[in-house]
């Protein structure tokens, strides 16, 4: 399908009000913690909030940051800033204050609507930020108009931020367009997965991240299919026994979660995934091994993917009838793929980001000429299958998650007892790869007990999924002749 859009392009008009004008207002959309939801009830939820939004003095371009969990309420905030013309900006639930201060200082937000939970949180540190608090709004929003139009934006307009972290690990805003997930439904959710308004999506990746949100709410979104949304923190068991009960037919998880899910399979746990037609694996690599035992375990494939919050979603992919386990499959339509002499990938496509908000260097450096470096480091073999050589920076993923190496080390060394450390990830044994910190002490000796407490430690000072879950205490780091830490030998050095 040629995408071809009218410059005055809202996305809401497409992915929401669509529904009602073809006659599928009466679907099902969601399925939020057992309370179904129809297009229609979701559609006038959102032109009341967005009427309240107004009210409340957010205007076009006004950032709204949203600071709540996979819900009907996400999908109405979400859909309501973007139909009134402001900018949405999703963010990790699983975070600290001095992270949301940032956020709030970053983007300037005119409004903050968050969950009940972190409400007396926010409130402190709101400063100009006016604070709504979703699930308390019911007689505010009856008091809303249920009619709204779709603000007449431009289609290359700002529409929503995603955060993305780097290097330093300091979340930067990747800028998104109206017109960005048009590009990413059609090619991946569409010419991909073959998604159609019969099925049903279960995403415990979040909604605040790019892959979940096209998971879990764009893609359904733009079939007319159906979304399960669980706000919880997503455990194998639970996540099992969801799929047993809501019957999903696409599964869209990280390998993390995959190897957790077989191994409360292999206790003898009788979960019935019969419904679901293909899995999905992305935002971490998907280890050969665990692939194949999952397809042995279930009957149906993993199709592993690799791509970023600036490209928005997948841009190479397994198909299902084309799978080379260990590698993350061929170039999604709609998708160019380059892979430079010292091995980086390049991606070009419609759904790249406009750039990084208020980050004018780094911008000019990784969006090039309609390119975009990842930062990922691939080869291709003679099919044109890419493999991942890992990352040209010290990044890794954990369950989906990025971790900053400096961050993890900045924590572990404001502990008295610490003189120096390194974190590189480790592999477990089903492949998946999780935080390890080496560890210099100040004069002192190494013990288990102290090896906890370190890990209590950082767990109290940063996003607790960075901690590492393997310290090693050691004499000396190895470094270069100038003191700097070489971690790429700490990474292919013998594990404990």
């Amino acid at each position: 399908m040629s995408i071809r859009l009218p410059e005055s392009f809202n996305l809401t008009s497409f992915f929401l009000d669509r529904h009602e004008r073809e006659g599928r207002g009466d679907k099902l959309a969601v399925l939020s913690e057992g309370v179904e939801y129809t297009y229609r009830d979701i559609q006038r939820r959102v032109n009341r909030l967005g009427n309240g939004l107004r009210s409340m003095g957010v205007r076009p371009g006004d950032r709204v940051l949203l600071l709540l969990f996979d819900s009907a309420e996400f999908v109405v905030a979400w859909f309501a800033a973007i139909k009134i013309g402001a900018i949405a900006v999703p963010s990790n639930t699983a975070l600290r204050a001095p992270d949301y201060e940032y956020f709030l200082a970053e983007s300037a937000a005119r409004v903050v609507v968050v969950e009940p939970s972190r409400a007396g949180e926010l409130a402190g540190i709101a400063g100009g930020a006016s604070l709504l608090v979703a699930g308390e709004w019911d007689a505010w929003l009856a008091g809303q108009s249920p009619d709204l139009e779709p603000h007449p934006t431009h289609k290359d307009d700002p529409a929503f931020w995603l955060w993305t972290s780097g290097s330093t690990g300091a979340p930067k805003a990747a800028v998104h367009r109206h017109r960005d997930w048009m590009y990413c439904s059609e090619h991946y959710a569409r010419g991909v997965l073959d998604i159609g308004p019969d099925d049903v999506t279960f995403s415990p990746s979040k909604l605040f991240h790019a892959y979940g949100l096209g998971n879990g709410l764009m893609f359904p979104f733009y079939t007319g299919a159906r979304t399960v949304l669980y706000p919880g923190k997503p455990q194998a068991r639970v996540i099992l026994e969801i799929v047993h009960r809501t019957k999903p037919t696409l599964l869209f998880s990280v390998p993390t979660l995959y190897a957790a899910m077989l191994g409360e399979t292999d206790a003898g746990n009788p979960f019935d995934l019969s419904s679901v037609r293909l899995g999905v694996s992305a935002a971490e690599p998907l280890p050969a091994a665990l692939g194949l035992r999952w397809r042995e375990r279930f009957g149906f494939p993993l199709l592993d993917g690799i791509g970023s919050t600036e490209a928005l979603h997948i841009y190479a992919s397994s198909r299902p009838d084309r799978i080379k386990p260990g590698s993350v499959g061929l170039p999604v339509a709609g998708y160019e793929i380059r892979i430079d002499d010292d091995g980086d990938l390049l991606v070009r496509g419609d759904s790249i980001a406009a750039g990084y908000h208020n980050r004018p260097e780094l911008t000019a450096g990784r969006f090039r000429d309609g390119w975009f470096a990842t930062g990922d480091k691939f080869t291709a073999d003679p099919d044109g299958f890419l493999w991942y050589s890992g990352r040209s920076d010290d990044m890794f993923r954990v369950s989906g998650e990025w971790v900053s190496p400096i961050e993890v080390e900045t924590a572990l060394v404001e502990h008295p007892a610490v003189l120096e450390s390194a974190v590189v990830p480790y592999q477990e044994d089903s492949g998946v790869e999780r935080p390890m910190a080496y560890v210099v002490l100040k004069p002192a000796a190494g013990s288990a007990v102290l090896a906890r407490e370190l890990q209590e430690f950082v767990k109290n000072r940063i996003a607790p999924y960075k901690y590492p879950r393997r310290i090693e205490f050691v004499g000396e780091l190895p470094k270069t002749a100038s003191g700097k830490i070489q971690r790429f030998r700490l990474r292919t050095e013998p594990r404990p």
